[in-house]
């Protein structure tokens, strides 16, 4: 991935409604959700859906396809897993990296 690309990118999804509609086409996966659907879970309406979708659209973060008179818009898994790779090709100076990650649970809430 070019460094202008990812720019693109990241400059897309810096901004909080974008951000939330990539991680919900994320979570649905590669069947991804009309644009009622997305308007519906999002609480965000049509015209300002239609701007954000065409910027994550025009950064290469998502991709639609038309389904009879329905518009379906799924994130490009691909991109996203070229933006992961370009941000951590370098990670810790070319040995193994290992996040430390600690579980929240009931008993110890505070974890970090």
């Amino acid at each position: 991935m070019e460094s202008t690309q990812v720019i693109k990118a990241l400059a897309a999804l810096a901004q909080e409604s974008r951000l939330a509609i990539f991680r919900l086409l994320v979570q649905s996966g590669p069947q991804g959700l009309t644009v009622g659907k997305i308007a519906e879970h999002l609480d965000i309406s049509s015209a300002t859906l239609s701007f954000h979708l065409k910027e994550l659209t025009n950064a290469g973060l998502l991709s639609s396809r038309q389904e009879g008179r329905f518009v379906i818009y799924s994130a490009s898994f691909a991109a996203m897993n070229d933006l992961l790779g370009f941000l951590t090709a370098n990670c810790c100076g070319g040995n193994p990296c290992t996040p430390v990650v600690a579980c929240v649970t009931v008993e110890n809430p505070r974890a970090t």
